[in-house]
């Protein structure tokens, strides 16, 4: 099990908060070109680090639309980033699990084709794609229907922990962990609070992350703490209770 941290699009978060993590997760803003990233500070930092990159794809872009020429045009803008990632040795992409409108049932079969179509421009890129849920937003596909999905498709999982618990509590980790566990390949972690805090340290608010350490004891694959914070210690201290999760 590798452990490291999201840094959002900041090549000046990864230089201050990489050292003693495993692996970085480096966001690729939406309408930026990611060949305008400096490559060489960017596998400096990494080097130095001795760490792993992982992506995470725009937040904002639905992989789903009713109209086919959006949908494409989705698909080719993905791929591009893909190839980027593949370029820069990423191992994993995180995409959302996102539509125009979750709701419309309509749109899921043309998700799942969409979702084929991205993982096998990344498989191309020789990258990992996984899908992450965010069904507590309002285009995200809700826990069970992504899953379904994933498990449809053969995508792997980005099991966000504290997306899950906004979604549906504790008892949504659960039943998401006991139908699709097998599915997860990375991990984000944190923690929330259900008046709407999240992305807090583990143990700064209420979920039970020992229902986490029920189905995934001995995870073998990518975490990533999502902790909104440069302190050091608060994002170690994550870590460290994640490793204990799951060990």
């Amino acid at each position: 099990m590798d452990v490291g941290l999201t840094v959002g699009d900041s090549l000046e978060r990864l230089d201050e908060t990489i050292d003693g993590f495993d692996l970085a997760e480096l966001s690729i803003a939406e309408g930026s070109d990611p060949d305008e990233t400096d490559i060489d500070r960017l596998e400096a930092t990494l080097d130095d680090a001795d760490a792993d990159l992982c992506v995470h794809l725009p937040f904002k872009q639905v992989v789903v639309t009713p109209v086919p020429e959006i949908n494409d045009a989705i698909v080719d803008y993905l791929a591009r980033l893909l190839e980027w990632a593949g370029d820069v040795d990423a191992q994993k992409a995180v995409l959302h699990g996102t539509a125009r409108n979750p709701h419309n049932t309509d749109l899921r079969p043309l998700f799942a084709d969409q979702l084929e179509a991205i993982g096998a421009a990344a498989a191309d890129a020789g990258v990992e794609l996984v899908v992450e849920n965010v069904g507590h937003q309002k285009r995200g596909l809700q826990l069970s229907v992504l899953g379904d999905l994933a498990r449809e498709t053969g995508t792997a999982v980005c099991f966000d922990v504290g997306h899950a618990y906004m979604e549906d509590g504790n008892d949504g980790v659960d039943r998401f962990l006991s139908g699709y566990g097998d599915l997860v390949s990375h991990l984000h972690v944190h923690d929330a609070r259900s008046r709407g805090d999240t992305h807090l340290p583990i143990g700064a608010g209420e979920i039970d992350y020992g229902v986490v350490t029920d189905h995934l004891a001995g995870f073998d694959g990518t975490v990533a703490v999502e902790v909104f914070t440069d302190d050091v210690d608060l994002l170690t201290d994550t870590a460290q209770r994640a490793r204990t999760a799951l060990e």
